[in-house]
């Protein structure tokens, strides 16, 4: 043991060199057994919550859509009811025949413009008719 003149150990002084060497441990077989178990469990619950939150999804995503179409289908069966009012009331005879003076320009026939038409039934021919012009 060597002191200097201020009192100080010199062998603590210097810094020794000193080995720590890692500590290996070994394979503890069963804590790795129980640790993938936990892991696999793990992961399996993990999975069941995802498929669970996944069909949970899928039914409200469906029920939007339900809701969507129902209401499209609303729509259409209303546009479909007031086409069918707009063409029946477009079929009205005295409507047609307003526009068909109105646009084409037609007129009332007059009596020279009219032939006439009946139908005899002759004696000669079985269950035929014949027309002829008056």
């Amino acid at each position: 043991m060597s002191i200097d003149r201020n009192g100080i150990d010199f062998e603590y002084a210097i810094k020794k060199d000193v080995r720590n060497n890692p500590v290996v441990r070994g394979v503890d077989v069963q804590q790795r057994r129980d640790f993938m178990r936990n892991l696999a469990i793990g992961g399996l619950v993990v999975g069941m919550l995802l498929f669970s939150a996944w069909q949970h999804y899928l039914i409200i995503d469906h029920s939007y859509r339900v809701q969507q179409l129902l209401g499209k289908r609303t729509t259409a069966e209303e546009l479909n009811r007031r086409l069918r009012l707009e063409v029946e009331s477009l079929r009205a005879p005295a409507l047609i025949e307003a526009r068909a003076m109105r646009e084409l320009g037609m007129v009332y026939p007059t009596s020279n413009h009219t032939l006439i038409i009946e139908r005899v039934i002759s004696s000669t021919a079985s269950k035929a008719a014949v027309a002829r012009a008056r």
